[in-house]
């Protein structure tokens, strides 16, 4: 037992390292999805998560597979499209969502063609799909200093943004806080997702982000809860994928996110806060009352 569950961990910094920079990624990201979540815009974290691409593209070009420039260009990328289709959906009649959609599949093909032209494909997986078990130390130093930030500005934020995911036309209507809140979150987000694609890759940084506050649902309706649920859920699909990908050789962004996806399923099923058994059940009491 030891040897298949602790002894990767204790032998081998390359695994040390990796289940560091999950874990920090944890902390950092799954409070944001909860808001994410909270208010309705999980599908905007997966915008965002294809928005970086030709960003960390550009860097690749330019440095290599070199941290500091990748993660510039994803924070650039994702911080242009969030303010682009903010500003389209502002001055036009398209909706926020429309006008996101629109700007993340441009850059999405446009990270894909840039780095298909500069590079191979084995380069075009990296950037895509990430390699947790590769992270070094500028890599920790990054994932952490997101954290720091992500968690700062959440304490700062917290009510106003609480207040935006129970009534956000009452928050604009009394208060100036509403915008710079939301474009501050927005911008916590794309940190994040720059954070999770040197680890998970840009494909799969999202399912962090979503998957552990949409399992935690099932089990809780309240926030501090679902919060802290969301870290331990993921930190435990980190602690399994890493474990699938040392021993099974399964790439590790997916056995991490395919853990979280069995968790969800299981949640959607048994969680006793609107799962699907919950709702049999409370409609069979119905029936037989009346």
């Amino acid at each position: 037992m030891y040897e298949w569950l602790i002894a990767p961990f204790v032998e081998f910094s390359f695994m040390q390292r990796a289940m560091i920079g999950c874990i920090t990624i944890a902390v950092s990201a799954t409070p944001v999805g909860v808001f994410l979540m909270l208010r309705r815009m999980s599908l905007t974290g997966d915008a965002m998560a294809h928005a970086i691409l030709p960003g960390a593209a550009v860097g690749f070009m330019l440095a290599g597979f070199s941290i500091g420039a990748m993660t510039i260009g994803g924070i650039v990328a994702g911080c242009a499209v969030a303010l682009l289709s903010g500003l389209v959906s502002r001055f036009t009649e398209v909706g926020e969502d429309s006008s996101m959609a629109s700007f993340y599949l441009i850059s999405l093909a446009l990270g894909v063609l840039i780095i298909s032209v500069n590079g191979s494909q084995i380069d075009l997986l990296h950037v895509l799909f990430g390699s947790a078990l590769a992270l070094n130390n500028e890599a920790l130093l990054l994932l952490g200093s997101i954290a720091s930030v992500t968690l700062i500005a959440l304490a700062v934020m917290f009510r106003p943004l609480v207040m935006e995911c129970m009534d956000s036309s009452f928050l604009r209507s009394v208060s100036q806080l509403s915008i710079y809140a939301h474009m501050s979150f927005l911008v916590l987000v794309v940190l994040n997702l720059v954070g999770g694609f040197n680890a998970l890759g840009t494909l799969m940084s999202v399912g962090m982000m979503i998957l552990p506050p949409a399992i935690a649902r099932y089990w809780s309706s309240r926030l501090d809860t679902m919060i802290l649920l969301s870290i331990v859920m993921a930190v435990l699909a980190c602690y399994i994928g890493l474990l699938a990908s040392y021993h099974a050789a399964w790439p590790t962004g997916s056995a991490i996110i395919l853990t979280l996806g069995a968790v969800y399923i299981v949640s959607f099923v048994v969680g006793p806060k609107g799962s699907l058994m919950r709702r049999m059940a409370t409609q069979k009491h119905k029936h037989l009352s009346a």
